[in-house]
């Protein structure tokens, strides 16, 4: 047993435990077990029954407003379990202040992560906040709602219908979001050469509306990662990545991010894959697992996601990660996903296809596609065979042309042809 980001241990009861009780109010609840120290092992507690009316008395006179809590008893009456769970009137202070869970460690939150829990508290997003700018025009919107659904007639009432304006507050942020111009950030993206170091191009979209922010980034991917070839008469168009997953990934960006931070989408295009990396972590109430499984999908900017779903730019909301599964299902490279608690990124590699390789072979293969060469030394730890298998596996795929190999003895690489 050891400590998570919704499992604290404490040994001894102090003052100290008050700020995590307000950090599992404020976010994703948890759990702190009394009597137990930070290597997760049982040392109990001398009294049990007053450490509960301790702890109890402690929370309700210094956590404002009060936390929804629970109290058991467990290894015979020597531990103290506490759950506390996540909150509706946020934010939870102890001593006036706010504080959440930074993997095992409870901190303070910023001025910024501040004001988002006010505004959770109040049930209002950023997105409904009204824009600071009122002078907006909407002719791109506009013109993709007569292309995509046919609507002719655009006045202030298909606005409101779209819940983007309000007779008291005028344009909100997701009006702001769509409109012409903007003070928004958009989306970077960069092409890589051979490393890093080497940028073949770089574009800023910025300031606009986010659908010709979509649009614009499209052009590009389609630039790079598209291509016709000409067989007699005939024209077919190669991807080498499929365009509906990025399609998937840039939306999912754009609906999904957080918009009160003047940081980018991230767009980096590499010759064997891209990433596309938004800015802020999952929404409260969808963990990690929730949401790469696609069982559960939470908006955190539901104007812009409606927007988006009229437009026919995304299919039914949360099915985004299940679509980009499904479109890499025939490929032996599949889409990475990583969550942390400030991005989401999502990987997708260029297409490769089934080459009837037998379930080893296709191990050896997703090793190899992570870098560019790899030396037998760095193959082994991730196989479930030996080297002597593993080296007729790379002899009988270098034959079958699928790998090469470079250098000799033991500066002899691996890669994928």
């Amino acid at each position: 047993m050891r400590e998570t980001r919704i499992m604290e241990f404490k040994e001894t009861i102090t003052n100290t435990f008050l700020k995590t009780v307000s950090a599992f109010s404020n976010y994703d609840g948890g759990v702190i077990l009394f009597g137990v120290d930070d290597e997760g092992n049982s040392k109990g507690l001398s009294d049990v029954k007053q450490s509960c009316l301790d702890i109890e008395n402690k929370i309700n006179d210094s956590i404002s407003p009060q936390p929804d809590y629970k109290l058991e008893t467990q290894n015979n009456d020597k531990i103290i379990k506490l759950t506390v769970q996540s909150g509706a009137q946020k934010p939870y202070l102890y001593r006036s202040k706010a504080y959440k869970r930074n993997d095992t460690a409870t901190i303070e939150v910023d001025t910024q992560e501040f004001s988002r829990l006010v505004l959770e508290g109040k049930n209002i997003r950023f997105e409904e906040l009204p824009c600071k700018d009122q002078n907006l025009t909407f002719q791109i919107l506009q013109r993709k709602l007569k292309e995509h659904i046919q609507i002719e007639t655009f006045s202030q009432d298909t606005l409101k219908t779209l819940n983007l304006y309000d007779n008291a507050n005028g344009y909100n942020n997701a009006a702001g979001l769509l409109a012409d111009q903007n003070h928004f950030p958009g989306i970077d993206m960069v092409r890589f050469g051979e490393n890093i170091s080497i940028i073949q191009k770089r574009v800023t979209f910025e300031n606009r509306s986010i659908l010709e922010v979509y649009e614009k980034a499209i052009e590009i991917f389609r630039d790079y990662y598209q291509y016709e070839e000409i067989k007699g008469a005939d024209r077919k168009k190669i991807e080498k990545i499929p365009e509906a997953a990025f399609r998937e990934a840039i939306a999912n960006g754009l609906i999904h991010r957080i918009w009160d931070v003047e940081s980018q989408i991230r767009v980096l295009m590499f010759e064997d894959r891209i990433e596309v990396v938004s800015p802020g972590g999952l929404p409260a109430g969808i963990t990690k697992e929730e949401y790469l499984s696609g069982k559960l999908s939470v908006l955190r900017n539901r104007n812009l996601a409606n927007v988006f779903y009229r437009l026919g730019f995304v299919e039914i909301f949360g099915t985004g990660i299940m679509r980009i599964r499904q479109l890499y299902e025939k490929s032996l490279r599949k889409p990475e996903f990583e969550v942390s608690e400030n991005a989401i990124q999502i990987v997708l590699p260029v297409w490769e296809s089934n080459l009837d390789l037998t379930e080893d072979e296709k191990m050896i293969y997703g090793i190899l596609s992570k870098n560019r060469l790899k030396s037998m030394g760095e193959i082994a730890p991730y196989v479930s065979f030996g080297r002597s298998k593993t080296t007729k596996l790379l002899k009988e795929m270098e034959e079958k042309g699928i790998i090469t190999v470079e250098g000799k003895g033991r500066n002899t690489k691996y890669s994928i042809k």
